[in-house]
């Protein structure tokens, strides 16, 4: 038990945030920059399952919502209706893409993120602003403010030595409320997006246990995105994208990804997270309301036990309201 429970400390050390395969899907969860992006209120709620099987595996679960302010954007034409049977996504879509109106927008995001006794949370609202550079060129920059808090439940820990070093005999509840703020910026047109943001922006120690030892300092999170798009024929758009994510003290984990997406109805996608693991991912827009997506991960990882290794399990459901244009599947996150 005491080796398990020093492992979930580490972990916490070199995962200080909850990881997502369907960031893709999802960015805001990564880069405040997006809220308000679309012309509907976007509302995702997620589960994330690591370890399938392995007691006290990390579970995350979140809700985000965030919506736009003074948007103004329309369809192409007042007569351009979908044709039945063609790709309302194809090339004459994306040859009258313009840019987005200049708009606000606000959101909010709530994550609980478990490994063992050990929980963390977040609360946090969110505002961006969206500048056109051009007529299909739009630059957002936003922030997000709130808490993060940890908790470990002491009581609940079965140990050999009830005084033992790595909990230094506290039995109750161990907590910590800190602030957080997040920041990043997102450019996007209709053949290409790429953004930074950093979560955690403020370094700050976390002592919850008596031992040094397990004493840890929450540091900054990076990253970086870029993705492009193209059309593979009159039906399919395909989409690889690449993300960077750097944490102080710790390898660059580096992820590729690629979405092929079939009109605006089903899409299929797969990543690799190098020197770490692979998923696959496939998502279908059941209607102009409602999404669903699930993705499936191999970890490999060299700095993981062998009973780490084994499948983690993701499944996104969206919900667009408002959506005045019926839209199907995003205009601007695609």
């Amino acid at each position: 038990m005491f080796a398990w429970f020093c492992c979930l400390l580490m972990h916490m050390k070199a995962q200080q945030r909850p990881h997502y395969t369907q960031y893709i899907i999802n960015p805001y969860i990564i880069n405040p920059a997006l809220t308000g992006i679309e012309n509907y209120t976007d509302i995702k709620l997620s589960y994330r399952s690591q370890w399938v099987g392995f007691p006290g595996a990390p579970q995350t679960v979140y809700a985000t919502v965030h919506t736009p302010i003074g948007k103004d954007d329309y369809r192409n034409s007042p007569t351009s209706f979908e044709v039945p049977g063609e790709n309302p996504r194809g090339k004459q879509y994306w040859e009258d893409y313009t840019a987005a109106t200049p708009h606000h927008g606000v959101g909010a995001t709530l994550i609980n993120y478990k490994t063992g006794y050990i929980n963390r949370y977040f609360a946090t609202v969110s505002y961006a602003y969206h500048l056109g550079l051009s007529p299909k060129l739009n630059l957002s920059a936003g922030f997000a403010g709130g808490i993060s808090g940890t908790t470990i439940d002491a009581s609940k820990i079965e140990l050999a030595n009830p005084v033992d070093p790595a909990i230094g005999g506290v039995t109750q509840e161990l907590r910590s409320i800190k602030p957080e703020l997040s920041a990043g910026v997102w450019l996007y047109s209709d053949v290409f997006f790429a953004g930074i943001s950093a979560q955690q922006i403020i370094p700050q120690k976390m002592n919850l246990v008596s031992s040094d030892l397990y004493r840890s300092t929450l540091v900054p999170h990076i990253f970086a995105t870029t993705g492009y798009r193209f059309a593979a024929g009159d039906d399919v758009n395909v989409l690889p994208s690449v993300m960077v994510r750097y944490i102080p003290s710790m390898p660059v984990f580096v992820d590729v990804n690629v979405k092929a997406q079939y009109h605006d109805r089903f899409w299929l996608g797969g990543n690799y997270r190098i020197k770490e693991g692979f998923a696959a991912m496939a998502g279908f827009n059941i209607s102009n309301t409602l999404n669903v997506s699930y993705s499936y991960d191999v970890n490999n990882s060299k700095y993981l036990l062998q009973y780490m290794q084994r499948g983690t399990h993701e499944i996104v459901i969206g919900f667009l309201l408002g959506n005045k244009y019926g839209d199907l599947c995003p205009r601007r996150v695609w």
